[in-house]
């Protein structure tokens, strides 16, 4: 196979139709090790890929390079959770979000987003994996009032005011959960 320029894997990324030629695209970019996360973006937001194909390349580029892998979950994760319509792919975005939160642990924004990303009228992804996702969240991010107050709005949503209440008071006093906190 011919080897692309820059300018042709980034054509490819954004407009082609088929796999096999982006298929390609991907490899030379791979082995001419291109860590550019604009780059990975537009092959993301390729509406002719299947999700497991997504997630194939996602997981490829994470692995080659693991310093964008946290940036890669994140736009996956962005990927899934705006193509829902489509796909209804609420599941992989979450996933992707609790990937980003593997490599990224004390950063709130996975956290955050997954909860932003709740469809109330479908329970979508259901409350009770979000709820326990920020809760994880809480007890390793450093500054983790913005959490607390997405907990106190996911459980006031729930319907458990009492949880709700408990959050929105740690949301003003800024203290990190404990192992004796109240549970759902």
């Amino acid at each position: 196979m011919p080897k692309l320029t820059i300018e042709e894997i980034r054509r490819r990324f954004e407009s082609s139709k088929e796999f096999n030629e982006i298929f390609d695209a991907f490899e030379q970019a791979i082995e001419n090790h291109l860590e550019d996360i604009e780059l990975y973006k537009l092959l993301f937001w390729n509406h002719s890929l299947k999700p497991e194909e997504l997630c194939l390349f996602g997981e490829k580029i994470a692995k080659e390079f693991p310093k964008l892998s946290f940036d890669i979950y994140m736009w996956l994760a962005n990927v899934f959770e705006v193509t829902h319509s489509v796909y209804d792919n609420y599941e992989l975005a979450l996933q992707y979000y609790r990937k980003a939160a593997d490599v990224q642990p004390d950063s709130p924004i996975p956290y955050l987003q997954a909860a932003e990303c709740y469809e109330a009228d479908l329970n979508i992804p259901p409350i009770n994996v979000l709820i326990e996702f920020l809760k994880q969240g809480a007890c390793v991010v450093k500054q983790p009032q913005s959490i607390y107050q997405k907990l106190s709005q996911l459980y006031e949503i729930a319907g458990n005011d009492e949880m709700s209440k408990f959050f929105k008071h740690k949301t003003e006093e800024g203290a990190p959960p404990t192992e004796d906190n109240p549970s759902q």
